[in-house]
């Protein structure tokens, strides 16, 4: 199909790769909890769009670019693992009755979303290793195959969020309900996010 192998695997892979635990889906989470159903799909649309960004970086062959230039992957690792323990420690740190850590604006949501996404210079090379496995050498149609296989990851990560925030949003109505548990979730997920910034910091 357009050029894409095994079509079918290649949807499989993609929903896959979208349940596994990652900052991605923290901020949907999060967003969800704080500016409700209009938050976390902005903060989806900010997920989308910065995986299109690596995805069209990756086909350009930037990745090679980092990896000849370890020092420039590297600061842009540290630059998002930075950004990520920000995040973490406004949030495990804030008291009660301040600002939430994240605007209410749906804009900010995006924004937040689309930084977490571009400052993670692995996945550039996620893409560059994954889109070969899926190209038909014998029928690839150039950049055509490329844009079928982004808009088909745009889709999915658009449905695997709608879905999610929908789930996230019926939970942080009950949350609502109990400040000090709501408390204890920020937290949570303030820990969280210095755990993945520590993680795409050091993790090689």
């Amino acid at each position: 199909m357009l050029g894409v192998t095994d079509y079918g695997a290649f949807v499989a892979a993609v929903v896959l790769f979208l349940f596994i635990p990652g900052p991605g889906n923290l901020a949907l989470i999060t967003s969800t909890g704080k500016g409700g159903i209009r938050g976390g799909l902005a903060a989806t649309c900010g997920l989308i769009l910065g995986d299109q960004v690596l995805m069209w970086l990756a086909v350009a062959g930037v990745a090679a670019l980092l990896a000849a230039s370890p020092a420039a992957f590297h600061a842009v690792q540290w630059l998002g693992a930075a950004y990520l323990a920000w995040l973490g420690a406004r949030m495990l740190f804030a008291r009660k009755g301040t600002a939430p850590v994240i605007d209410f604006e749906p804009y900010h949501y995006l924004r937040q979303s689309l930084t977490i996404t571009l400052l993670n210079p692995k996945a550039i090379v996620f893409y560059m290793a994954f889109f070969p496995l899926f190209v038909d050498s014998a029928s690839h149609r150039g950049v055509l195959t490329f844009a079928f296989m982004a808009a088909t990851i745009a889709v999915l990560t658009f449905i695997y969020g709608l879905v999610a925030v929908l789930l996230a949003h019926f939970l942080a109505e009950r949350l609502r309900a109990n400040p000090a548990a709501s408390r204890l979730m920020t937290r949570l997920a303030g820990v969280f996010l210095i755990g993945f910034g520590i993680r795409l910091g050091v993790g090689r």
